[in-house]
């Protein structure tokens, strides 16, 4: 099944110290459509972002020096939210846990299909699809979580002070899953299939991992949900605020 794209609108960057995945995996991408630059570590991905935004990065976990774990830690506190696909040599869990607790959106294990890794860009890429371009405040819809309040059209989180965080394309999705079913408890399976869009693999916890990431961003108390509840055996529950009268 070919999911629409429009690869010619899109650019990623291939980050893997072997030259001959970043040459297979350029070579194939160029041939369906999209431009892609390679490098061979975190240096090289700064100079690149430096001189051109990219729409998504492929990213290596083992990699000599700054591993591609440490590189998407500091792309993340850097409030740079672009999409990132990790690569796995090993597949293992903790592997799998370490880049979703960072941040990142998907990951693929080595060795893998090109046609997979093309399918899954394509995911990643529909989910962040271009933010709008923002709209008059008086024009926004926010829904509130907790300290803070969910801005639809611009796709981050707005806190009582006006500031604002940015969020992944996966953690929007989430919350907006959450935000447009409240008070209904959600199953692990319905998560996945309203945001991660790829059915349940086994050990797959990665909605469990992002729910945590979120409790910390809009709980007043993380170790206590309060907005986010967790209905056991069942799944998640976004409980709103209660109308004032």
């Amino acid at each position: 099944m070919e999911a629409a794209e429009t690869p010619q609108q899109c650019n990623i960057i291939v980050v893997d110290d072997d030259p001959g995945v970043r040459e297979m995996v350029a070579d194939y991408l160029a041939q369906h459509g999209y431009a892609v630059r390679g490098a061979a570590g975190g240096s090289e991905l700064d100079r690149l972002l430096a001189a051109a935004p990219t729409a998504l990065i492929l990213l290596d976990i083992s990699m000599p020096g700054e591993d591609g774990c440490a590189v998407a830690r500091r792309l993340r506190a850097a409030n740079n939210a672009t999409p990132i696909i990790m690569l796995s040599a090993m597949g293992d869990v903790i592997d799998r846990v370490v880049g979703l607790e960072i941040g990142t959106d998907d990951y693929i294990v080595k060795p893998f299909d090109l046609r997979e890794l093309r399918a899954r860009i394509g995911a990643v890429l529909r989910r962040a699809a271009a933010e709008p371009v923002a709209a008059p405040s008086g024009n926004l819809r926010r829904v509130s979580f907790g300290k803070v309040a969910l801005d639809l059209d611009a796709r981050k989180l707005i806190a009582a002070d006006g500031s604002d965080q940015r969020l992944t394309a996966m953690e929007f999705d989430l919350l907006q899953a959450f935000a447009r079913n409240p008070n209904r408890v959600l199953s692990r399976d319905t998560l996945l299939s309203l945001a991660h869009h790829k059915e349940m693999e086994p050990f797959d916890r990665s909605i469990d991992i992002r729910i945590a990431r979120l409790r910390r961003k809009i709980e007043e108390d993380p170790a206590k949900p309060q907005v986010i509840k967790t209905e056991r055996g069942g799944g998640y529950i976004f409980v709103p605020p209660r109308s004032a009268g």
